[in-house]
């Protein structure tokens, strides 16, 4: 996907880093380029006074001008939280589909992930680079970059085949992420056809009645009557704190035994977790352990 001395573009569409994160982004920078990478990053990462890095506009510019700049080979976003969407407006979906390159960002990234697959039919990933600074970052770095450099598929070898609840096989294209982001594009131009696709969905916050909302409304708006599959990760807060699996929860809103349902603690807001790619078709069969 990359090579050495490869330029790669850092930006923080949704909310802005606070100051005090400087250091652990210079560490970052500092393991991307002991890798031979080079990263740019754009001038709206950090909160400033009002706490914000800029704009909804500004930050949009500063994505384009990566996807317009031939040197720049990859995206990644390294924020989170609840403002990636206010930035969908401003983003120019044609220069993106003529300039493709890889988009990576998690949780509130899923608004501009799905955007850009329903938009140009280009696949992102779900996947958040500072992993490569946390608590498993001596295994992410090592996934990491064989994946990008060497062109393993370390990072994104998920264990999908033992953990079925529901059926022995998903066979689709991927959508969704994040459960309360993936939302925030209903009824939007940016919100992905659902048919036959297979769903992704994860949460770090939430408790059982925000879970139940949330799947509530999927099932409202037909969801789960159209895709060929759902996948479950991490619902982290949920699990903490109940101890539960949320699949006994949300089986009874569903109410489609035919409906296949796989999970893995493997992606999601964990610092061990994998990367997913959204917009490319994944095909999964049960095995029995």
């Amino acid at each position: 996907m990359l090579k050495e001395n490869d330029k790669i573009g850092i930006v923080a569409c949704s909310n802005a880093l606070p100051i005090q994160a400087k250091s652990s982004i210079h560490e970052l920078e500092k393991i991307l380029k002991r890798h031979q990478l080079e990263p740019v990053f754009s001038q709206y990462i950090y909160q400033t006074k009002d706490l914000y890095s800029g704009t909804g506009q500004q930050k949009a510019m500063a994505l384009m001008d990566f996807y317009m700049d031939q040197d720049i080979k990859a995206i990644f976003d390294i924020s989170g939280g609840d403002m990636a969407n206010e930035v969908l407006s401003y983003l120019d979906f044609d220069i993106i589909k003529e300039n493709p390159k890889p988009f990576f960002g998690y949780s509130d990234l899923t608004t501009i992930i799905n955007a850009i697959y329903t938009k140009t039919n280009q696949s992102a990933y779900l996947y958040q680079l500072k992993n490569l600074i946390k608590e498993n970052k001596v295994n992410q770095q090592k996934d990491f970059f064989s994946s990008m450099l060497e062109g393993t598929n370390n990072l994104m070898d998920i264990p999908w085949t033992f953990t079925f609840h529901q059926g022995s096989e998903i066979n689709g294209i991927v959508v969704g992420g994040n459960i309360r982001c993936f939302l925030k594009l209903a009824g939007t131009p940016y919100f992905p056809n659902l048919q036959d696709k297979v769903l992704f969905l994860e949460s770090f916050g939430g408790e059982a009645p925000q879970m139940i909302t949330y799947f509530h409304q999927l099932k409202q708006m037909g969801a789960f009557d159209k895709i060929s599959g759902l996948l479950l990760g991490t619902f982290t807060k949920f699990e903490e704190n109940n101890h539960s699996d949320i699949v006994k929860l949300i089986q009874p809103i569903i109410h489609n035994p035919n409906l296949p349902i796989a999970k893995t603690n493997l992606v999601g807001h964990h610092s061990d977790s994998k990367c997913l790619i959204i917009g490319e078709n994944i095909q999964i069969k049960c095995k029995i352990s």
